[in-house]
C-alpha cells in the first residue's frame, strides 16, 4: 500500500527498481496505437529507467473526452484517492492517451490527484520530462490543449463525412426500426447481407442502407397507419391493440404512445434518409435541432408505406397539435398524478392527449422539475432513480456471475443481448430479469416479472429482490412453454402453481448446464 505523501517524485536508484503502474487507452479497435503497442513502448521505457511494472490499467475502445465509461482510469484514480496502491509512479504513452479532455484543467486535475498522493505521471513517448519545471508545465499545457482540439477538429470532419453519406442515401448508425432491416453493401452497391442486431460493417468501404423487413412486420406497420388514419384510433389505443395480441416491438418490449408515434412520424418508412435531428457532439448535452438544420435525402430507400397515407397521418398529428403553455402542461400532469397516484415516463407516454415525457423534459429541464410543479413529491422519485441506478448496475453483475459459473462447468455461455439474454452452448437461451419489490396501497409486498416476448427464449430467470431492493431474496425459473402471459405478479406466498418454480439458488440451472464427458466406447462395442 502506498503511504507516500510528499509532493516530489520518488528517487530512482540503481539498487532497487521502482514499482510502477501503466495506463493504456485507445478509442477504437482499428487504431494504429493499440493498447498492446502502447504497453510495449511503455515497458521499454520502464526497463531503461530501472522500473518494474506491477499493475496495468486499460480502457479499450473508450473515448478520451471525459472520465465517463473509462473504468480503467476511474479505478486508477479511485485507488490512489483511497491510498490503496503499491506502485509509486504511473506510465502513460503520451498526453493524449491520458485523455482528450475538452477542458484542459480537467486533465491537469486528475494528474494533480496522483501528484498529491506522491505518485508521479510519466509520459513515455513525449519529448519532455514531466519534472514540474516551468518548461515542462508549459509544454504539457499546450499538449493538453492540442489533444482537446484534435477531438474538436475530428468531430467537424466526421460530421461533414456523415452528412455527405446521408445525401448519398447511406444509413449512419442507429437501429433500423420496426419493419425495417439494415442491409450491408459494398462500394459497388452489391448487397452483402442483412446485419443482425449488434453487428457492424467490417470494411471501411462498405455501406449500410435500410431495406424492408419481414412481411409480417411490414403488415403491422401498415396496419398501424390504417388504424390511425382510417380507424380514428389514437396512439394509446393502437398500442393497447398490439399488446393485447402479443405483438412486441422490434426490441421485444410492449408498445406505448411513444413507440407508436415514432412509427407514424419517421420518414424512413417512406424511403427518406434524415440525419442530425439530434446532436450529441463531444459527449456534451444532447440537443434537439430545428428541422432547417436536418440533413436529408428523399426516396433513397424502398418505402414500406405509401406517401399518401404518411401525409394523411402527418396532417392528423399537425391538426391536433397545439402549443401548450407551461401552466397548461403542468395542469395536465397534475391531473394525471391525481388519477394515477404517482408519475413516471411510461405513465406520461401512455396517457391520452398529454405531451410526451420528452416534451416535459425539454420544457422544464427534467422530469423531476415537472413532477415538483405538478405536486408530485420528488424525494420519492429521487429514491426511485437511485434504485434504478443500483439495479441497472446490479443486472450485468448477475449476468457475468451466471456466465462465469456455467463456463466453469465446461459449457459455453455468452451474453447475446444487452437486455439480458444468454445463449448456453447453442442449446437453449435464458432471459435474466430483476423483479423489483414494491408495496401496494394496502401495504402488501409484490413483485412483477416481465417475460421476454421473443420466441427464441426458453427460460426466464426472475431474480427477486428483498424488500429494500438491495439483496437477492430468491429466484424463479420460468420455462416459457408453461406460461402464455407476459407479466407475472408475485406475492410473498403464491401457491404451488408459481412457487414450484421458486429456488433459493441457481444450482439446478447450473446442474442442467454442466457438460459431462462421455466414457470412451469399448472397442468390442464399436
Amino acid at each position: 500500500m502506498n503511504t507516500m505523501n510528499n509532493q516530489s517524485d520518488p528517487p530512482l536508484t540503481d539498487d532497487c527498481e521502482l514499482p510502477v503502474a501503466i495506463y493504456v487507452r485507445m478509442s477504437t479497435d482499428h487504431q494504429k496505437y493499440s493498447t498492446e503497442n502502447q504497453a510495449k513502448i511503455i515497458r521499454s521505457y520502464a526497463d531503461q529507467h530501472n522500473m518494474t511494472v506491477i499493475e496495468t490499467f486499460s480502457d479499450s475502445g473508450k473515448s478520451g473526452l471525459n472520465l465517463k465509461g473509462r473504468s480503467g482510469l476511474q479505478e486508477l484514480i479511485g485507488r490512489i484517492e483511497d491510498n490503496q496502491t503499491m506502485f509509486q509512479a504511473i506510465l502513460v504513452y503520451d498526453v493524449s492517451r491520458w485523455g482528450r479532455f475538452q477542458d484542459a484543467d480537467e486533465s491537469a486535475y486528475y494528474e494533480y490527484i496522483c501528484k498529491r498522493a506522491g505518485i508521479s505521471v510519466h509520459y513515455c513517448a513525449e519529448q519532455f520530462d514531466n519534472d514540474g519545471s516551468p518548461v515542462s508545465t508549459i509544454v504539457k499545457s499546450v499538449k493538453r490543449a492540442m489533444a482537446g482540439e484534435y477531438s474538436r477538429e475530428l468531430s467537424v470532419k466526421v460530421f461533414a463525412g456523415q452528412c455527405r453519406l446521408i445525401e448519398l442515401g447511406y444509413r449512419q448508425g442507429g437501429p433500423p426500426g420496426y419493419g425495417l432491416r439494415r442491409m450491408l453493401i459494398d462500394e459497388t452497391g452489391k448487397q452483402k447481407g442483412i446485419l443482425a442486431k449488434g453487428q457492424h460493417k467490417s470494411f471501411q468501404t462498405d455501406r449500410v442502407i435500410l431495406v424492408p423487413g419481414p412481411e409480417e412486420e411490414i403488415k403491422i406497420v401498415n396496419r398501424i397507419y390504417r388504424l390511425f388514419v382510417d380507424g380514428n384510433k389514437n396512439e394509446t389505443e393502437i398500442a393497447q391493440i398490439l399488446n393485447n395480441e402479443g405483438i412486441p416491438t422490434d426490441i421485444n418490449r410492449l408498445w406505448n404512445n411513444g413507440t407508436i408515434r415514432q412509427v407514424l412520424t419517421n420518414e424512413k418508412y417512406i424511403g427518406n434518409n434524415v440525419f442530425n435531428r439530434t446532436s450529441y457532439k463531444l459527449k456534451k448535452r444532447r440537443v434537439i435541432n430545428s428541422p432547417d438544420s436536418w440533413i436529408r435525402a428523399d426516396n433513397v430507400y424502398e418505402a414500406i408505406i405509401t406517401h399518401k397515407i404518411f401525409e394523411q397521418a402527418r396532417r392528423i398529428i399537425e391538426e391536433r397539435k397545439c402549443v401548450l403553455s407551461d401552466e397548461e402542461m403542468i395542469l395536465l400532469l397534475s391531473e394525471l398524478f391525481k388519477k394515477q397516484g404517482y408519475l413516471s415516463g411510461n405513465i406520461i407516454n401512455g396517457a391520452t392527449n398529454l405531451p410526451s415525457n420528452n416534451s416535459y423534459r425539454h420544457r422544464f429541464g427534467s422530469l423531476l422539475n415537472a413532477y415538483k410543479l405538478a405536486g408530485y413529491q420528488p424525494d420519492k422519485n429521487y429514491r426511485y432513480i437511485q434504485l434504478n441506478s443500483h439495479l441497472r448496475k446490479f443486472h450485468p453483475v448477475i449476468l457475468d456471475n451466471i456466465v462465469s459459473h456455467i463456463s466453469s462447468l465446461g459449457a459455453c455461455a455468452k451474453i447475446i443481448s444487452q437486455h439480458g439474454i444468454l445463449d448456453v452452448s447453442g442449446e437453449f437461451r435464458i432471459s435474466v430479469v430483476i423483479a423489483r419489490h414494491y408495496t401496494t396501497s394496502a401495504g402488501n409486498s409484490r413483485w412483477q416479472v416481465q417475460l421476454n416476448a421473443s420466441s427464441n427464449v426458453d427460460i426466464t430467470i426472475a431474480v427477486r429482490m428483498d424488500t429494500d431492493n438491495q439483496e437477492i431474496k430468491d429466484y424463479y425459473i420460468f420455462p416459457h412453454m408453461d406460461f402464455s402471459n407476459k407479466y407475472i405478479k408475485l406475492a410473498k406466498n403464491n401457491g404451488i402453481n408459481l412457487d414450484r418454480y421458486r429456488f433459493n439458488s441457481l444450482d439446478c440451472l447450473f446442474y442442467n448446464s454442466e457438460r459431462i464427458p462421455l466414457m470412451e466406447v469399448p472397442q468390442w462395442l464399436q
